[in-house]
């Protein structure tokens, strides 16, 4: 895990590569990568290099980057993968040679052998800038989820890119004029949708896809690999299973995920709460082989005794699987001093990030410089509400949203009739048939946290109508259904999987986790295990995260299946809201956010 930058000056007549500036751009990421740093430009002054190191695999100073290899080419990589052993393997085979034991020199080699082909046979989570000097351009890509981010930004013909929008921020020559259509994005879903940041100038890779840098600048974005897509071709894949042959099929792809996950030359950790998920995840990495497994739990003094209190069913399941666990206790003082440095981390604004920072934060105070997440359980097996209440939304408003002015009429009425600021009665209620009747408008519905009509209120009338008109939300959402999986679960787990998970979960797993030189591994978030597991949900029916917990060999422990979802939270209302009736929501938690860190008057 690392942190990258590259600055390219595609137009001949932009002079050279600041080095001072590329410099400035990498150190920002400092705490993505303690460990070490490098850089490089190119002979002829138009390309650069920089990279900050967390060593993970292959720890010599040999695996150091910029790395380069026969053939004019260069790298800087940002994640891990986690199958380079077979991919070195059948490299050797055809008479590659290497002298790193790094799954980095296994990218360049691999590109030597089959070029952006590559992309479809990685196992992990990347983001990487790769120079072709012979073909006089800049492969830049990212992992199907999105786990790793990469921003760029193409002003006066250079070429800006780096793994935290900070971070190119940082260097001082990209605007920060902001886009009105990341701000809406903000409001209306609690994180900025990509490819849109908070900037006019700076953009993001999109999840899955490749692009190229040359004299030109940066080419549109080229997908190599979607969700849907995925999806898609497992609806069309008949065939019956009996639930036997389904369990011991999840059972095996689970478990092989897992088993990749452990790859590392440093020990590895796991975010354990008291959830199914991430049971099963301390579960199957026994089960895997890890022998020297460190548990981390968090817990709160406010939720002592209650059943939000994840900490005492924790430690039963790491006497139960035997691992070295640590339960980290944090308190209001700890938020009060720990604030300024969570909006100074905090790469893009988002309600839900905070829970993040903390665990993070306790797995570092334990040691930890790897640890696994349960992240991506709910979003690939439907263990959310949003999987039977948006499907259920669209069978009861696709008939009467197609009346002609009905949904409009009624949606005027409801909010002429509402108060503003009520805190009883919902805005989204009279906006069923206008949303509803389609996934993108009733998923908009069920996970926004304000609605387009509020805008104005919040950015002002024109920004608002400008924000709205360049984000297109609900077009934007729609493209994750493109190509249509069919299946009403189906279309749920691509809209989860690209919507919620990829713009907030993992973003913020990310930055609040490289906050404190931690680096985050997510098994149940990988390409080829989804691709091995989408037929099986498809034909699967009922509740499929039975499938997740009856993997490990002997089952969960029975205590786990007792206690009732509560989610990962961390108590804000006691410790910002003292006396207040009703929890600091993300209404007011976004306000807050964009306000104190984010605004242009009050950006931190």
């Amino acid at each position: 895990m690392c942190g990258i930058a590259a600055i390219v000056v595609s137009d001949p007549r932009g002079g050279r590569v600041d080095r001072a500036e590329l410099l400035v751009i990498r150190d920002a990421m400092r705490s993505r990568g303690p460990d070490g740093s490098g850089e490089w430009i190119a002979a002829d002054g138009r390309v650069g290099l920089a990279h900050r190191r967390l060593a993970i695999i292959d720890l010599s100073d040999a695996a150091a980057q910029p790395m380069h290899a026969e053939g004019g080419l260069s790298i800087v990589f940002n994640g891990e993968i986690y199958n380079y052993r077979e991919l070195r393997a059948e490299l050797e085979r055809g008479g590659r040679r290497f002298r790193t034991s790094s799954d980095t020199e296994v990218l360049l080699e691999l590109y030597r052998a089959k070029g952006v082909g590559m992309l479809a046979e990685l196992r992990g989570m990347f983001a990487f800038a790769l120079w072709d000097a012979s073909a006089g351009r800049m492969l830049l890509a990212r992992d199907l989820y999105g786990v790793k981010p990469l921003y760029w930004s193409a002003v006066g013909g250079v070429v800006r890119v780096a793994s935290q929008v900070k971070a190119l921020l940082a260097g001082g020559k990209v605007s920060r004029r902001q886009d009105p259509a990341g701000v809406a994005g903000f409001f209306l879903r609690g994180a900025i949708p990509e490819p849109f940041t908070l900037y006019e100038a700076v953009r993001g890779l999109p999840a899955g896809t490749f692009a190229w840098v040359d004299e030109r600048g940066v080419s549109e974005p080229q997908a190599y690999a979607s969700v849907p897509a995925i999806l898609a071709e497992a609806a069309e894949r008949a065939g019956a299973l009996s639930d036997a042959e389904l369990q011991e099929r999840f059972r095996r792809a689970f478990l092989e995920s897992v088993r990749y996950h452990l790859v590392a030359d440093v020990r590895v950790g796991v975010f354990l709460s008291s959830g199914r998920d991430s049971t099963s995840l301390v579960a199957l990495a026994r089960e895997a082989g890890a022998r020297d497994l460190k548990t981390v739990t968090l817990t709160f003094a406010e939720y002592q005794g209650t059943r939000r209190d994840e900490a005492p069913l924790a430690q039963e399941v790491a006497r139960h699987y035997h691992t070295d666990h640590s339960t980290v206790m944090f308190t209001k003082a700890d938020l009060v001093a720990e604030f300024p440095r969570i909006l100074a981390a905090m790469d893009q604004p988002t309600v839900d990030a905070v829970n993040s920072y903390f665990v993070s934060l306790a797995a570092a105070r334990s040691g930890l410089k790897v640890a696994m997440s349960g992240t991506g359980g709910d979003e690939l097996l439907g263990g959310y509400g949003t999987y039977r209440k948006v499907p259920w939304m669209v069978r009861l408003a696709s008939g009467p949203s197609r009346l002609p002015l009905l949904p409009e009429a009624l949606h005027r009425t409801y909010l002429a009739l509402t108060p503003k600021r009520s805190a009883h009665i919902s805005q989204k209620h009279g906006a069923v048939l206008k949303y509803g009747g389609d996934y993108a408008g009733a998923y908009l519905l069920k996970r926004a946290v304000f609605m387009p009509w509020e805008l104005p209120e919040l950015m002002g009338e024109e920004a608002a109508r400008e924000g709205l008109a360049r984000l297109d939300i609900l077009g934007l959402i729609g493209k994750a259904l493109v190509p249509d999986p069919g299946q009403p679960f189906a279309r749920m787990v691509a809209l989860e999987s690209t919507l919620y998970m990829r713009d907030q979960l993992l973003r913020d797993i990310d930055w609040a986790a490289m906050a404190h030189s931690l680096e985050v591994r997510v098994p149940y978030v990988e390409h080829h295990l989804l691709r091995e597991i989408a037929p099986l949900l498809l034909r699967s029916r009922g509740n499929r995260k039975l499938y997740l917990t009856r993997s490990p060999s002997g089952g969960l422990p029975p205590a786990v299946f007792t206690r009732g979802k509560t989610g990962f939270s961390v108590p804000f209302r006691q410790w910002m809201l003292p006396g207040k009736k009703r929890e600091f929501g993300r209404r007011g938690w976004a306000r807050y956010i964009y306000q104190n860190g984010f605004s242009p008057e009050g950006r931190g």
